[in-house]
């Protein structure tokens, strides 16, 4: 007979990741609440939008062994898609958001077909490559784009006459689709496709020998992760209201991968954690904004260095190895 506290235990452990979501959920709704300083909601609401990005990059490079340089691409063509269709051509930003979505998953297609025939370091060049020519084009285009000076005049997101022009309403807007963007990321890796992909992530032919389509896997993983960054693109620009080249660049891939890196490949929950700290360092610490890039270099070795799974992965492996130990010791 189990007692009350096995019973909460057992209870606790079979529910953990529904219970985890709802805390965070309720969190996340009472946080205005609590804090109402727009500085401070508009640094939590850029964290949804970078959560977003790295969910989807994280699926691609945590669970298919395959890394990307270029989701920056992907994360600028919905944010100019959007703002284009809808201020200059006057489109209503909800199609256009949908629209200009399945159109990015359709661009990662056409170049995801031949491009992930490559792995390795070959891979990471022709995303980067990728990241390379759509940035210049957002720079160069300037009767479409703003060039170097920007987009301006997008309209906010809103409903009937709702509109989410303020951070209040834009933190319950961003972490809706982020905590949207979490639980669909959550599913997936725990249904017989997630853990396909995690075999493909572990040894490719091994993989394949079990009979999991490794091309057909990392095409399907790679589109869904640029729709994603396609959303919070769109997202992006109705937020801000103004976009530039400047935000969708090649360090920004680079910046993505390393929050990646930093919360654990194949963490979800990591990449939360990873997109939370690294877009918080600079707020917090004014030398970090300077030297951003030298500084997340060092964040980055460091990790690899100390704890190669990830600063989540790698600190519950070592609580788990500690209480191991200690159960050990008690017996």
């Amino acid at each position: 007979m189990m007692s009350a506290r096995d019973k909460c235990i057992y209870f606790i452990s079979l529910h953990r990741t529904g219970l985890t979501v709802s805390l965070l959920t309720a969190a996340l709704l009472l946080y205005p609440l609590y804090e109402d300083n727009p500085y401070t909601l508009g640094i939590t609401n850029l964290i949804a939008i970078n959560t977003m990005v790295v969910l989807g990059l994280n699926l691609f490079i945590g669970y298919t062994g395959q890394i990307s340089l270029g989701h920056a691409a992907f994360f600028g063509l919905g944010a100019y898609g959007s703002a284009i269709s809808t201020a200059t051509y006057g489109l209503s930003p909800w199609p256009a958001m949908l629209l200009v979505a399945l159109l990015v998953g359709l661009v990662a297609l056409l170049i995801g077909v031949p491009i992930l025939r490559l792995s390795g370091h070959y891979l990471a060049m022709a995303t980067l490559g990728f990241n390379f020519v759509v940035h210049s084009v957002l720079l160069e285009w300037d009767e479409m784009t703003g060039g170097p000076s920007g987009f301006s005049g997008i309209p906010y997101l809103g409903v009937g006459d709702f509109s989410f022009d303020n951070e209040v309403r834009l933190h319950y807007l961003l972490w809706g689709f982020t905590l949207m963007g979490l639980l669909l990321s959550l599913n997936l890796v725990r249904s017989g496709v997630g853990r396909g992909l995690a075999a493909l992530a572990e040894d490719e032919t091994a993989a394949a020998a079990l009979g999991v389509n490794t091309r057909n896997a990392k095409i399907k993983v790679f589109v869904l992760s640029a729709v994603m960054a396609s959303i919070a693109g769109s997202l992006f620009a109705h937020c801000y209201t103004f976009i530039s080249p400047d935000s969708f660049g090649i360090f920004t891939s680079t910046d993505m991968v390393i929050m990646v890196v930093v919360g654990g490949m194949g963490s979800i929950w990591g990449s939360l954690f990873g997109a939370g700290l690294l877009t918080l360092l600079p707020e917090v610490i004014g030398i970090f904004e300077t030297y951003k890039d030298f500084v997340h270099g060092i964040i980055l070795v460091l990790v690899l260095m100390f704890l190669p799974q990830g600063l989540v992965t790698g600190l519950v492996d070592m609580v788990r190895v500690r209480l191991a130990l200690r159960r050990r010791e008690a017996q």
